[in-house]
């Protein structure tokens, strides 16, 4: 297989989220962003790392289709409390009530990602998926209502920012790639990019 380098591919990132594409700018600064526009509803009983990984493929494809000669990043996050899915809070009332449910628990974090390579006749989807797990410490509404004061992470799944203020709230992490919890697991990136034909470096 012949290859070509990143800085030679018309690289779009398949979601506005400005956390995956401080990601991304880590291996290059040459990209594109563009809104998926997909239905992120979940199925009823869908589990959650099948949700992350309908969504990321949802995303790769729907971009893919609109830019003919591109590669295309999807990615999709899904944190789960047991059988329950923690989505983006949107208000200050929602992040509190989360994190209070988190306190004391674990809470496993499935993500998808999804290379579209627009760059032949048809389409070639590499996909790959992260599993990390979170322990948060036990938290008082205190400690929970003045850190949601301060970070606002009121656009997070979970209601915390790991990057951030947020790693004063967990016991451990576990993980095999520390990138995946921000929303962009960046070692499956660079070996769905080698498996393409695209070299990172």
């Amino acid at each position: 297989m012949s290859t070509t380098p990143l800085a030679g591919i018309d690289l779009v990132l398949g979601s506005t989220s400005r956390y995956r594409a401080e990601l991304l700018a880590r291996l290059t600064p040459r990209f594109r962003q563009q809104a998926p526009g997909v239905d992120e509803t979940r199925v009823p009983g869908e589990a959650p790392a099948t949700l992350a990984a309908r969504l990321a493929r949802a995303k790769a494809r729907a971009v893919a289709a609109r830019n003919p000669g591109s590669v295309v990043i999807g990615s999709d996050q899904v944190a789960a409390l047991d059988d329950q899915v923690l989505g983006k809070p949107g208000e200050a009332a929602r992040a509190e009530a989360q994190l209070a449910a988190c306190s004391g628990r674990r809470v496993v974090f499935h993500t998808a990602l999804c290379l579209a390579d627009a760059r032949g006749a048809e389409v070639r989807l590499h996909e790959a998926a992260d599993t990390t797990e979170v322990l948060f410490r036990r938290l008082d509404a205190g400690e929970i209502r003045r850190y949601v004061e301060r970070e606002q992470p009121l656009d997070c799944a979970g209601s915390f920012k790991s990057e951030g203020l947020g790693i004063t709230l967990f016991e451990r992490i576990d993980n095999a790639d520390p990138s995946a919890l921000v929303g962009l697991p960046l070692i499956a990136l660079c070996r769905l990019l080698r498996a393409a034909g695209i070299v990172p470096l």
